[in-house]
């Protein structure tokens, strides 16, 4: 199983346009920081990937990866589709950029609550349904499913798909949609390679960590986790919210409740994405990366390969 790291910044990016903090201001002088938006793309076969979460660097991202670049044909691309974790308008806005997708159309996996947002809150499919097509699969969680969609395909299907429900946060722009808490807003990844059985999970974004994601990871091959914030009282101490890094719907890394001492436990090799601009570990120099580093836990860069 190959996956590709396309991004593993939070909400903004590295640096974020109207910021000035030290981990913008770095990245700014320092264009290695520079960090894009959270997603992975993951080869289900041969010549064909599926994206997790359309970001707003969505095109660059293409770009930066040869993999996904089109030919041999002059509109024929290796992009099968895009699988959303969630509806947050940082994984939800590069669907817009692919209307050029045309005749062809795009394949969107998600879960009912995030297919419902976009489609009603957001209009996605007025507005974007003019240019390209949208076929809309369910992510599958009760058991795994070929990433490939067509059954034609899906013999040769190099990975299968299914999500973990890890919890009920909606986009505020669907802050009062109908339904309960318990409803699959937020998800983890499982990828499974259907040859080895190689599974890595993603799971870009975690208010909770619930035992079906204890499960997961702990017969997991690779995790990749949210790394919004480094400890619980980042945003008050920096001053973007007034609410915990808890409050905003991620588990800091450090401290207590940290997902440091989880990770720490597990076999798999474990790394963190979906940084803010204010986590210190936007500072390759930061100690931070030590601190990780010595207890076995990586940060993902943009332009990874993991190969499983």
């Amino acid at each position: 199983m190959l996956l590709q790291v396309l991004g593993t910044a939070a909400g903004g990016g590295v640096p974020q346009w109207n910021c000035a903090c030290p981990g913008c201001s770095g990245a700014r002088a320092h264009p290695h920081w520079r960090r894009r938006h959270a997603s992975l793309a993951v080869q289900a076969s041969q010549d064909r990937w599926y994206l997790v979460n359309a970001t707003p660097d969505i095109g660059d991202q293409i770009e930066d990866c040869p993999a996904l670049h089109p030919g041999p044909g002059s509109r024929r691309t290796p992009i099968a589709g895009l699988v959303l974790t969630d509806a947050e308008l940082d994984h939800t806005l590069g669907i817009a950029r692919l209307r050029e997708a045309g005749a062809d159309g795009l394949e969107l996996l998600a879960t009912g609550p995030v297919r419902e947002a976009l489609l009603t809150r957001l209009r996605l499919e007025a507005v974007i349904g003019p240019y390209t097509p949208l076929t809309w699969r369910e992510l599958p969680h009760e058991r795994p499913e070929p990433l490939t969609a067509d059954s034609s395909d899906s013999v040769d299907s190099a990975v299968s798909i299914s999500a973990i429900p890890v919890s009920g946060k909606r986009p505020r722009y669907a802050a009062d949609s109908p339904g309960s808490g318990t409803d699959p807003w937020v998800v983890a990844l499982r990828l499974t390679d259907r040859a080895t059985g190689a599974t890595a999970i993603y799971a870009p974004a975690l208010a909770a960590w619930p035992k079906a994601l204890q499960s997961a990871v702990t017969e997991a091959d690779c995790v990749i986790v949210d790394g919004t914030f480094w400890d619980d009282e980042e945003p008050r101490r920096t001053g973007i919210s007034t609410r915990t890094s808890t409050g905003m719907g991620h588990l800091p890394i450090d401290g207590p409740d940290g997902t440091a001492e989880r990770l720490e436990a597990l076999s798999a090799r474990c790394l963190y994405t979906h940084l803010n601009n204010t986590n210190p570990l936007v500072d390759p120099g930061a100690p931070q990366h030590k601190r990780l580093a010595d207890r076995g836990i990586e940060v993902a860069a943009d332009g990874m390969v993991i190969n499983l």
